[in-house]
């Protein structure tokens, strides 16, 4: 009997007698064209912005997986071949996939914020744009396990809430007496709530439109990475830009949410929850903040 390694999908099997022979044979019925099908599942699966409701031939493939058990690992195994991690296969979010670290397929925070901006320090602060979005788009563990909850984020009410995470983190420093100026190489959130709240929110311009190395700017490019990602769709243009999550997003931050500086941003109480619904606690008068900075979310 010949299989493929560690997957435990044959593609020639000699029948044995009972159950096995049985097996074998579902299993021996796999063709060449089975293959081409389950690489065009994965490749489906690397398109972020298409869904089985789109496709027809995508639905078929993922029903296809959810229905068949030897098709279903033999997609499994062409996506581990490509260095992929499928997450989940479902109608909601098709076959959502994360590339492995040594996959040609992964995208790096590092590449990702090389492009968006060109000083080390922005770099840092795209991190925590991304950090924050997510936060706020699933800030309860219950809306992660949700498969039907959807989050909306804004871009002022994601620059809003640094800012106020800014404030927290700063009054915890006072109050420990800690080094409130800390380096700017040192880990964790106490490197960034200074350089983000000593940035300009919008930029200095006379029209108050948004700069590329403002705080809203920075946002503005995460989010635009998110939705070219398929992890967010624009709603509308309100409050710098309104977005909703997807399915993929959702399953992504899962693997997120049990980071320390996830953990942090959250525990600093800035998004208060209580009888389902979230909101900014009150803005402190003196911070910077442009207008409409509120926070639209709704479980949809």
């Amino acid at each position: 009997m010949t299989t493929s390694a560690d997957d435990g999908v044959p593609f020639a099997t000699d029948p044995g007698p009972g159950e096995a022979g049985r097996g074998a044979d579902r299993a021996a019925a796999l063709t060449p064209g089975d293959v081409a099908d389950a690489s065009r599942l994965v490749s489906f699966g690397i398109q972020p912005k298409l869904l089985p409701a789109r496709d027809a031939e995508y639905g078929e493939l993922v029903r296809r997986y959810r229905e068949d058990p030897p098709f279903a690992r033999l997609a499994d195994a062409v996506a581990t071949g490509l260095g992929l991690v499928v997450l989940e296969v479902s109608p909601r979010a098709g076959m959502a996939v994360a590339a492995a670290e040594d996959s040609v397929f992964a995208v790096r925070m590092g590449d990702y914020s090389r492009r968006a901006a060109s000083e080390s320090t922005d770099r840092f602060l795209h991190g925590l744009a991304h950090l924050a979005v997510a936060a706020l788009a699933f800030p309860r563990p219950e809306d992660l396990a949700d498969d039907g909850y959807i989050g909306r984020i804004s871009v002022n009410g994601v620059d809003a809430f640094v800012r106020q995470a800014c404030r927290r983190l700063e009054e915890q420093a006072a109050a420990d007496g800690a080094n409130t100026d800390p380096e700017s190489d040192a880990p964790g959130l106490e490197a960034a709530w200074r350089v983000w709240a000593r940035r300009s929110a919008t930029g200095a311009t006379k029209d108050a439109r948004r700069l590329s190395g403002s705080t809203t700017g920075i946002v503005g490019k995460a989010v635009a990475f998110l939705v070219d990602s398929g992890f967010l769709q624009k709603a509308s243009d309100d409050s710098g830009g309104t977005y909703r999550t997807t399915a993929r997003y959702q399953l992504q931050v899962r693997d997120l949410a049990g980071s320390a500086a996830m953990a942090e941003l959250l525990d600093l109480g800035v998004v208060p929850v209580s009888d389902g619904t979230a909101t900014l606690l009150p803005a402190d008068e003196s911070e910077e903040l442009v207008a409409d900075a509120g926070l639209p979310f709704h479980n949809l």
